[in-house]
């Protein structure tokens, strides 16, 4: 009783105390903190420096209380199986594609249809607006939480078989796609024979022959080495599939609202840098893949690979398609 009221005594004469200025925050936000990112490009690929960038970003401006930790190269886990465990709080954030993402929020397949933007320029119009804010927004049902964008470049098709110039080029052979419905209805209305494989195990896939070929960007096909398997490139630019940043509902609300906000500025701030390195990194992969003997064709004409997708479109959800609709209007 008496350690009580001298503590409570103490308390009242600090608390009372003339001319004290208050905490600058709450005690909780003076503890360390310490949150892991999974990602599932290697440590030098643009998109995990942009993760670093992140990072660095949100560990300066909170005076190095908050950490980020960054594991790369598939170390947590292949894609689809990060995501479950980000929506139950088992790793707090995570840089991945939106197409495995579409399987747990479907209105983001919209973002991954053919042909979708008219350049890199109308994307990034679209996820910066007010259909960014409402994607990010239509997250967290699911367990989600919108935190950022990272430019994905446009993905073309590769195979190890033959040059592939119009879609009857691409008949019957074996292309892996992302797990996710609308990459294989599209691979499939090219008439090819869609394959669901994880990332980490295309190189296998393509050097047994269990598939022919995939589909990615510039710097994916050359960091991978599939390039040194699948030597047929067709720059077709079909989709632009936007890289994003989602962190965990759970881990997110035990931060304090401003620590959120901090994190989410940071990661907005980090674009800039990943989009530079991204192109940079694009030119220098093209180079490499090229005087690595990998045979380059070019599609002059999109007309019969936009009208093959006709179909896909079609048959999207009302919503994906009201949404399809509303990005065709971005200026």
């Amino acid at each position: 009783m008496l350690v009580l009221a001298l503590a409570a005594g103490s308390s009242m004469l600090f608390a009372g105390g003339k001319g004290e200025a208050p905490s600058a925050a709450p005690a909780a936000d003076a503890k360390p903190i310490v949150l892991r990112l999974a990602e599932t490009h290697p440590a030098d690929y643009p998109t995990n420096m942009g993760n670093l960038r992140f990072a660095e970003l949100v560990k300066e401006r909170s005076n190095g209380r908050i950490t980020i930790e960054v594991y790369s190269g598939s170390q947590l886990g292949q894609e689809r199986a990060v995501i479950e465990q980000v929506q139950f709080g088992a790793i707090d954030f995570t840089r991945v594609s939106i197409s495995p993402l579409a399987a747990f929020v479907p209105v983001f397949n919209a973002l991954q249809l053919p042909y979708l933007y008219r350049s890199e320029d109308h994307m990034w119009k679209v996820l910066l607006g007010p259909i960014g804010k409402e994607l990010f927004a239509s997250l967290e049902p699911s367990g989600f939480v919108g935190i950022g964008w990272f430019e994905p470049g446009a993905r073309n098709f590769y195979n190890s078989k033959r040059p592939v110039a119009v879609p009857a080029d691409l008949a019957g052979l074996k292309i892996r796609v992302q797990e996710s419905d609308l990459m294989v209805g599209m691979v499939q209305g090219l008439g090819a024979v869609a394959t669901p494989m994880p990332y980490g195990e295309v190189y296998s896939g393509l050097q047994t022959g269990v598939i022919d070929g995939a589909e990615n960007n510039w710097p994916s096909y050359e960091s991978t080495s599939h390039f040194e398997v699948a030597k047929y490139y067709t720059v077709d630019e079909h989709t632009r599939v936007p890289e994003i940043i989602i962190g965990s509902k759970i881990s997110l609300s035990k931060l304090s609202q401003a620590d959120q906000d901090l994190i989410k500025q940071a990661a907005i701030d980090a674009i800039p840098y990943q989009r530079q390195l991204w192109a940079e990194r694009e030119k220098a992969s093209e180079a490499k893949v090229k005087a690595g003997g990998s045979i380059i064709t070019v599609v002059a004409d999109k007309g019969p690979w936009q009208a093959a997708m006709k179909g896909l479109y079609d048959k999207q959800p009302s919503a994906v398609q009201y949404l399809v609709k509303r990005v065709s209007e971005v200026q």
